[in-house]
C-alpha cells in the first residue's frame, strides 16, 4: 500500500507540474487577455473592442499584409529548407561534415532576433554589400530599395526561421525506411516516382510541422518586420505592440490580440486538414 501511495504521488508530481506551469504561464495570462478584450476601461462587459476591429478595414489591410508575408515566408522555407534537408540526410555521409552542418543551420538560432535583424539592415542597405554585389555583377545599374518592402521582411524572416523546416523535415526524413525506396526501385519505378510515392509523403508530417511553425512564428514577428519595414510597413504584431506601449490601451490590444490568435489557429486547422493524408490516418 505504501508503494502504491509512493507511485500516486509521483505521478501525480510528474503530471501536477507541468499542468500548474501551463496554467500559471499560458492559460492564466490568455484569461487576462480575453477578459480585458470583452471589457471598457470602466470594467463592463462590452464587444465594442471587436466591434471596432470587424468595421475598421484598415486592420483588415494589415491583417492581409500579415498573413501574406507569413505565407511567402512558409512558402520559401519549405522550397529552400526540403532539398537542404535533403542533402542533409541523403547526400552527406561524412557524419563529421552533417555534424558541421547541423551546428551552422542551429548556430544562428543562439543570436538575437535584434541584432540578426541589424545584420540585414546592414546587408540589404543601398551601399550594403548585397547592392554593392549587385552593381558590381552588372545585374542592376543602380542599388535596389530593399529596407521598407515586403522583399526585405522577407529575406529577414527566411533567414531567421529556415532552420526550423530543415529540422523538421530531416528529422522525418531520417524515418523514411531505405527499404521501402529500395522496394520501389526493384520493381521498376525511376527515381522521381519513388520519390514521389514513397518518400515524399512519408515526409509530409515533417514538412507540415516545419511549415506550421515558420508560418505562426512569421505572422507573429515583431522585431523583424518592425526593423526591416523602415517605418513603410505595417504588420499586425506591430499595431498589438502600439496599443500596449504607446496607446496604453490594453482593453483594444487584448482584443486585437485575440483577434489575431483566432485567426491564426483557424488557418493552421485549416493548413491540417488539407495536409490529413486522405482516407484518415491508419
Amino acid at each position: 500500500m505504501t508503494a502504491m501511495t509512493a507511485s500516486v504521488r509521483t505521478i501525480a508530481l510528474l503530471t501536477g507540474l507541468p499542468a500548474l506551469f501551463f496554467v500559471a504561464f499560458f492559460l492564466a495570462p490568455m484569461a487576462v487577455v480575453a477578459i480585458a478584450s470583452l471589457t471598457n476601461p470602466a470594467g463592463e462587459l462590452t464587444a465594442a473592442n471587436y466591434v471596432r476591429i470587424l468595421l475598421d478595414r484598415y486592420h483588415w489591410d494589415v491583417l492581409w499584409v500579415t498573413f501574406r508575408i507569413g505565407a511567402l515566408t512558409t512558402i520559401a522555407c519549405v522550397l529552400i529548407g526540403y532539398p537542404l534537408a535533403w542533402y542533409l540526410v541523403r547526400v552527406v555521409k561524412w557524419p563529421l561534415w552533417r555534424r558541421a552542418c547541423v551546428i551552422l543551420l542551429i548556430v544562428p538560432l543562439f543570436t538575437s532576433n535584434i541584432v540578426r535583424s541589424f545584420g540585414w539592415m546592414v546587408l540589404l542597405g543601398r551601399n550594403g554589400l548585397i547592392n554593392d554585389g549587385l552593381v558590381a555583377s552588372g545585374l542592376i545599374e543602380r542599388p535596389m530599395r530593399f529596407i521598407g518592402t515586403e522583399t526585405g521582411i522577407l529575406i529577414g524572416l527566411v533567414y531567421i526561421l529556415l532552420p526550423f523546416v530543415v529540422l523538421a523535415v530531416g528529422n522525418a526524413l531520417a524515418k523514411v525506411d531505405p527499404s521501402l525506396e529500395q522496394a520501389s526501385a526493384d520493381l521498376g519505378a525511376t527515381p522521381a516516382a519513388t520519390f514521389w510515392t514513397i518518400t515524399f509523403p512519408l515526409s509530409l508530417p515533417g514538412l507540415m510541422a516545419g511549415g506550421i511553425m515558420v508560418f505562426m512564428l512569421a505572422v507573429s514577428a515583431y522585431v523583424t518586420p518592425a526593423l526591416l519595414s523602415g517605418g513603410r510597413i505595417t504588420v499586425f504584431s506591430m499595431l498589438i505592440f502600439q496599443q500596449y506601449s504607446s496607446v496604453f490601451d490594453f482593453h483594444y490590444g487584448g482584443a486585437l490580440s485575440i483577434t489575431m490568435l483566432v485567426l491564426t489557429l483557424i488557418l493552421v486547422a485549416l493548413a491540417g486538414r488539407i495536409g490529413e493524408p486522405k482516407g484518415g490516418s491508419r
